[in-house]
């Protein structure tokens, strides 16, 4: 290969390398999942996005650790499939599409059904190309073969399978039941599509009259309009207040209904006056309770939150309306004698942020207990789901035994079309993946699914299920891993888990990770009302998608969340730089070097076999910490090894042979700089693909992208630990000088008198091998080397394991200073000795810490002491002078 100087340019520009290199890794088909059964299979499904807009730094981040387990994987030789999709999304895409029918003046009614599902597939075909061209720009090895969607006619087949083999089971059930009722899309929301804020409300006190005139019960109710419905009071049948009343009536105020009074252990007798009223057709509890009395279900309300003729006078009026008018005409009656302030929780649509109304519905319902159960029992054998952090498996298991029949109907046009149909005329109920053989004669449901039941077949649905002899079915599921957020363990992982068992008999995958939320600097989540949000977009543009890459993958531990900080996004993009800059200096240092070429076998100075050693423990620390989806500690590891290892000591270090005479040496150092380079760029590939594909089109390789190349593994004939040693001290022996020479002012251009008293011949012999190293980083006018050498008087010292250091500076050196700093010196060896010797001493530590541990602690013991002694002994030097 010629000379790299041309091809690499001078300056990184991440725009300039990262502009088309998506798209030829898409023409090279390298992540397409190849089925080559010599290689085992390793499967992550994306979690699909929803197709209401573009991606957020959430996306972003959760995406960007798929893309390093998948690229990492694909490297180890792993049959990597990386699916691609995104989800309906049936509540928030109609809305979206609702919205902007409305700014056009019209609606999905004006529409009808059918030509308003055309309108959101176009939305859906639009939203779904802004997806993809953010998933390229972040550079994402997603296998577009293989893409699905939730509405797709495969997926569809699979929910219609679902829908009809869960009901024949009679674990689908429909139902007249309380549901959450959001009034503003009209539809039915599960419990979890409700978040709870404390709004500032109160409570209605009022007396009932008894019908015979005898007196009055005190109730109370934060929802005085929904006293139109009820339809009883109750009171605990023990509490003798209310005993002699128990199977009298009461005259419902305003709509003047007579009704009972009845006796219910639900009550507590120790709360406001100990009776309530109750409206089966507007609260769960008291749905219950009406049950158990076979009370009237009155429903006084419309779906779009007004008033019904139910409610008399006040038909058509908005609920919260009423309210008022309500309250100001019962106080006319002298019913409400009382409004007392209260802040209590209210529960909110998830999506369009009006307040849920407990509403009575007819809906179709999953009888959950079954398969909670079988989803609890997985997890207490050996074969159970591994959550990453563990300790959210406790998450999951609670919201598992607390679960409740969920609400699987929504009253919405996008999505799937629940497959029951009703006789016209006998109201019979016909449920199946087809129509019946007359449809003539039966008209389909009208509500869809909720999103949520066809994400939860995610895992398996897109690789051909139902038909279990599906070849990606057969050879990628279960998948590997999930990636995803602790906000929906119970909305998803808990689904998929438990359709999962019940429908393919298998969990649907092997590890959760889970990661946190991304949130500003000042540790707020990301709103539109504090404007505090970050398009990862804009990042890319000004930064690169490396650099957003790599902090949001190396920025917190599992499960924890992430600060956003543009000042470290662009810390990364000077590591950026580092490597950059340093891979041009290799590369121009190549001489055409083959990769056929690269040999590691000739004689290697002491540099050549540290950075070769280092070079190896960090292939093995980043496979162990990857594997244990520890990537903040990758990222620390890598940045260490590039950043000081080979940036600041080796690549400076191998200016030596590169500028002398010794053609040899240049030879073995040049194949050096390839190979480490090039296992670098492997390692850190996962993290920052564009970079690294960049500096690898430079490098001699072995095929032609990056992404094909084998992960690096350990080659350990060639670490050699004492040359590790040799390095450590002569790295000791130049940070010493350089900061002596900072202390006193004294530039690195200006000679010096060095002498370095070795504490025994072996050190001695190590020092006069490297001497080179010594003249050309600590640059001394004289260096004097041995193991008794005469101090001078007046000398800056430091102390380094196995030597002492001596630079004579007369006429710079203020001795009272030097005892100063080398008495601060001495406390700080004091407390490593006092530290090490309690460590030692400790015999929980000794019996239970691993030996190399163990030992590790004795050598820092007899480290610490030589240097504690070298000090306290120059100290009483300088005190003589």
């Amino acid at each position: 290969m010629d000379t790299n100087e041309l091809s690499m340019p001078t300056k990184y520009d991440p725009m300039s390398i990262e502009k088309g290199r998506y798209d030829w890794w898409l023409k090279e088909k390298v992540f397409e999942a190849k089925s080559n059964p010599d290689k085992e299979p390793y499967t992550i499904v994306i979690p699909p996005p929803n197709v209401t807009g573009k991606l957020h730094l959430g996306h972003a981040w959760d995406t960007t650790l798929q893309d390093i387990l998948t690229r990492m994987k694909r490297m180890q030789g792993y049959d990597v499939l990386w699916l691609p999709g995104m989800d309906h999304a049936g509540i928030a895409t109609q809305a979206k599409v609702e919205q902007k029918l409305k700014e056009q003046g019209t609606s999905r009614y004006d529409l009808g059904r059918e030509a308003f599902m055309e309108e959101t597939w176009k939305w859906k075909d639009e939203y779904a190309g802004h997806i993809r061209q953010q998933w390229s720009k972040l550079g994402l090895g997603l296998d577009y073969s293989r893409e699905r969607f939730t509405l797709d006619d495969g997926l569809s087949k699979a929910v219609q399978k679902v829908f009809v083999s869960l009901y024949e089971k009679g674990l689908i059930y429909r139902g007249e039941y309380i549901i959450n009722w959001d009034p503003a899309t009209k539809t039915a929301l599960s419990d979890i599509e409700v978040i709870h804020k404390d709004v500032q409300g109160a409570f209605y006190h009022m007396r009932y009259p008894l019908t015979d005139g005898s007196g009055s019960i005190e109730i109370a109710t934060t929802r005085p309009e929904t006293m139109l419905g009820d339809t009883a009071v109750a009171v605990h049948p023990e509490d003798e207040r209310y005993k002699s009343l128990i199977g009298k009536s009461v005259t419902l105020p305003i709509i003047g209904r007579e009704i009972p009074i009845v006796a219910d252990d639900y009550v507590d007798m120790e709360f406001g006056s100990g009776a309530v009223k109750i409206t089966p057709a507007h609260d769960p509890n008291d749905f219950e309770i009406g049950n158990r009395h076979n009370l009237e279900r009155v429903l006084v309300m419309n779906e779009d939150g007004t008033m019904n003729e139910q409610a008399g006078t006040y038909n058509g009026m908005d609920r919260f309306a009423c309210r008022k008018q309500i309250t100001k005409d019962l106080q006319e009656q002298g019913v409400l004698f009382k409004i007392e302030e209260h802040l209590h929780s209210v529960g909110h649509s998830e999506r369009s942020g009006a307040v849920v109304e407990p509403y009575l519905s007819t809906q179709w319902f999953v009888k959950m207990a079954p398969l909670a159960e079988q989803a609890i029992d997985l997890q207490k054998g050996e074969d159970k789901v591994n959550f990453v952090p563990n300790r959210f498996e406790q998450t999951y298991v609670r919201w598992m035994e607390n679960i409740r029949d969920w609400c699987i109907s929504r009253q919405l046009w996008w999505g799937h079309r629940i497959p029951a149909w009703y006789h016209k005329e006998t109201g019979e109920i016909h449920v199946g993946e087809e129509a019946p053989s007359d449809p003539e004669n039966w008209q389909q449901d009208n509500d869809v699914l909720d999103t949520w039941f066809s994400s939860a077949l995610w895992p398996f649905s897109t690789m051909g299920w139902p038909d279990t002899e599906a070849e990606d079915f057969k050879r990628y599921y279960p998948t590997a891993a999930l990636v995803t957020g602790y906000d929906i363990i119970a909305f998803w992982v808990s689904r998929m888990i438990f359709q999962g068992i019940e429908f393919t008999g298998t969990k649907p995958f092997i590890d959760v990770l889970i990661h946190g939320l991304v949130r500003d600097a000042e540790g707020r989540k990301m709103s539109k009302s504090l404007g505090n949000g970050v398009d990862p977009m804009d990042v890319i543009e000004q930064y690169g998608a490396d650099s957003l890459r790599y902090f949001l993958s190396t920025g917190s531990s599992p499960g924890q969340d992430l600060r956003f900080s543009m000042e470290k996004v662009e810390s990364v993009w000077n590591f950026a730089n580092k490597i950059w800059n340093a891979s041009r200096f290799a590369l121009m240092n190549m001489d055409g070097l083959t990769f056929e070429e690269i040999d590691l076998s000739g004689k290697k100075s002491v540099a050549d076999h540290w950075i070769l050693t280092r070079l190896n423990d960090t292939i093995k620390n980043v496979t162990s910490l990857a594997d244990r989806y520890e990537f903040g500690e990758v990222g620390r590891t890598l940045y260490n090894f590039i950043w000081d290892d080979f940036c600041n000591w080796y690549i400076e270090m191998s200016k030596l042979p590169l500028n002398g005479e010794d053609e040899e040496a240049k030879k073995t150092t040049r194949s050096i700089l390839a190979h480490v380079l090039d296992q670098t760029m492997r390692l850190l590939h996962p993290f920052m693909p564009f970079i690294t594909e960049e500096i690898w089109q430079n490098l001699p390789h072995e095929c032609e992208s990056i992404t094909e190349s084998a992960w690096p593994t350990e080659k350990h004939e060639l670490t050699d630990r004492a040359a590790e040693e040799e390095m450590k001290l002569l790295i000791e022996i130049i940070r010493a000088v350089r900061n002596i020479r900072a202390e006193v002012n004294t530039p690195m251009s200006k000679p010096i008198k060095l002498l370095i008293r070795a504490q025994d011949e072996k050190i001695l012999r190590q020092l006069e091998k490297n001497e080179a190293y010594l003249d050309r980083f600590c640059h001394p006018e004289t260096l004097m080397l041995g193991t008794s050498i005469t101090v001078p008087e007046k000398a800056m010292s430091a102390v380094v394991t196995g030597a002492e250091l001596f630079l004579p500076l007369e006429g710079l050196l203020n001795v009272e200073e030097e005892v100063a700093r080398l008495e601060k010196e001495l406390v700080k060896w004091t407390k490593e000795v006092e530290r090490v010797n309690n460590k030692l001493s400790n015999e929980r530590f000794v019996s239970k810490a691993p030996q190399s541990v163990v030992d590790e602690e004795k050598a820092k013991k007899l480290d610490y002491e030589a240097k504690h002694k070298a000090v306290q002994a120059r100290i009483e030097e300088l005190k003589n002078i």
